[in-house]
C-alpha cells in the first residue's frame, strides 16, 4: 500500500457564500496519478488549487505528507498558461534562476522540453510566446514545471485547447511523471487522455465516492 501524500477529511471551499467544493475523504499516494472528472462545476479546478496551497480551505482539513504545507512541493499548470513575455529558453529555466541556480540550465532546459514532447528543443530557445501555438505554449509552460522537478504535478484540462500532436505529447509527459514517481493530479473531460493513461479516477459531482488508494 503507497504512503499517503494528501489526506484530507470534510474538506469545503466556498466562494462568496457559495459551496463550490465539499470533499469527505480523500487520499492520494505517493507517487500516484489520480485524474479528477466530473461536470463542469463540479469542483475539479478548485481541488486543484487547494492541493498546491494556493488557497485555504473555508472548511476542513488537508494534510500533505502529514504537515500542513506542502507548496513548495507542488506546481500547478492552468487549461490557458501564462508566459512572460521572454524567450522559450528563460521561461523554462526561469524558476531555478529564482533559485539561486546558475549551473547546467542548457542541460535542464533540453531534458524538460524533450520531456514535454519537443524532439527538436533547441529550434525553441529564442522564440517568444506570441511565435508558439497554443498547443506549443501549453508544453513549454509545462516543461517549466518540470525544470522545478516537482514532488506533485498538478494539471487542469492540459489537453483542452491543444492540437492532437500536443495532446498526444502531454499524456506520454504524464505516463513520464508516473515512470519517474512524481504524483500527477489531473482535471479532465478527455476520454482519450483517459485511455492513454493508466491512473486511478476520481469522479465529481452530486455525490462523492472515493475509495482509499490500493
Amino acid at each position: 500500500m503507497s504512503t499517503n501524500l494528501y489526506e484530507a477529511h470534510n474538506l469545503v471551499q466556498r466562494y462568496n457564500g457559495r459551496e463550490a467544493l465539499n470533499v469527505p475523504h480523500l487520499a492520494i499516494g505517493q507517487g500516484e496519478t489520480v485524474f479528477l472528472t466530473g461536470p463542469n462545476g463540479c469542483g475539479k479546478s478548485t481541488l486543484l488549487r487547494l492541493l498546491a496551497f494556493l488557497e485555504r480551505p473555508a472548511g476542513g482539513v488537508l494534510r500533505y505528507a502529514g504537515a500542513a504545507e506542502g507548496r513548495k512541493e507542488a506546481t500547478l499548470l492552468l487549461q490557458d498558461p501564462y508566459l512572460l513575455h521572454m524567450s522559450v529558453f528563460d521561461n523554462v529555466v526561469l524558476g531555478l534562476k529564482l533559485r539561486n541556480q546558475k549551473a547546467g540550465l542548457r542541460q535542464v532546459f533540453e531534458s524538460c522540453m524533450r520531456a514535454a514532447g519537443f524532439d527538436d528543443p533547441w529550434n525553441f530557445p529564442e522564440r517568444g510566446p506570441r511565435e508558439l501555438s497554443g498547443g506549443e505554449r501549453q508544453r513549454v509552460a509545462l516543461a517549466s514545471r518540470l525544470a522545478l522537478r516537482p514532488r506533485v504535478l498538478l494539471l487542469d484540462e492540459p489537453t483542452a485547447n491543444v492540437d492532437a500532436a500536443s495532446a498526444r505529447a502531454l499524456a506520454q509527459a504524464v505516463k513520464n511523471c508516473k515512470i519517474e514517481g512524481i504524483t500527477v493530479v489531473c482535471a479532465t473531460h478527455d476520454p482519450a487522455l483517459l485511455r492513454a493513461v493508466d491512473a486511478h479516477e476520481i469522479r465529481l459531482g452530486t455525490a462523492w465516492d472515493m475509495d482509499s488508494p490500493d
